[in-house]
Order: structure tokens, then sequence, then C-alpha cells
């Protein structure tokens, strides 16, 4: 399944509605399953996944067509029924960014969080075509 750019998306507040849960959690996190995702203006295109119940952990994310435009995965029909998504529209995709202590900043691009934007059920995939993409893929400099 091919994913269409995400379209803007605005400042949500912290309500039960927009919460995203994450039934299966992320690698490494698997107890946590539900997450806020906050958008700073100030801080586009990047976004913050955080979690819940704690306010003081949260996830750096970034759309990965801000980095790696030609970005393609390729999840598999399982993924797409568990996320319920009936069209490559229904989806927003996001990877997580690791800041290096020496500044040096790098994304997932091995294992996207792929979330359904009418249900904010999301699922961290690893895509049949992995392979093609860095795990440390780096960030561009300002």
């Amino acid at each position: 399944m091919k994913f269409a750019e995400p379209i803007e998306t605005e400042v949500l507040p912290v309500r039960s509605e927009n919460i995203v849960r994450i039934p299966l959690g992320l690698l490494g996190f698997e107890p946590i399953k539900e997450y806020v995702l906050l958008i700073r203006p100030e801080e586009t295109p990047f976004l913050w996944l955080q979690m819940l119940n704690d306010p003081n952990l949260a996830f750096l994310v970034v759309s990965p067509f801000v980095v790696h435009p030609s970005y393609e995965p390729d999840i598999t029909a399982e993924d797409a029924e568990f996320l319920e998504l009936k069209q490559p529209e229904d989806a927003l995709v996001f990877n997580i960014v690791t800041v290096r202590p020496a500044g040096a900043a790098t994304v997932n691009l091995r294992g996207p969080i792929v979330l359904n934007r009418h249900t904010l059920i999301a699922k961290q995939v690893i895509p049949t075509n992995a392979a093609d993409f860095d795990l440390h893929h780096p960030l561009p400099t300002a």
C-alpha cells in the first residue's frame, strides 16, 4: 500500500477523542498503549508523540516525506486490515527521530508508525521493503 503525503494538521487539545491508541505498543515500549500527538508550530515539521500517562516521556516524530520525498513503505495486507485502512488517504505515517548528544539527528525509516486518521489507531510496522530504507537516515542540517 502506498501512502499520500499527510495533510496539514492543526494543534489539538488533549481530549479523549484525540488520543492515539497503539494496541501493540512501540518497540521497547509495548506496555504503553495511549499517546497524544502534539504539534508545536515553532517546531514544524516535527511533532511529539507523548505518552498519555506520563507527559514527561515523548518521542520526536516527523513525516517521512519531509526527509525522504520518495519514501514508499510497503505494508502488509494484515497491517492494513489491523488498522482498518480502506485507502491510502486514511493513513498518516510518522517516523521516530533520534537526536544524538553531539547534535546529529537521524530518523528510523525501517519502522514507521502508521496511524488511521479516522480511528486514531496506530501501529509501528515493518514494511516488506524495509531493507530499502535506513535505520539511521541522517536528517539534513539547516
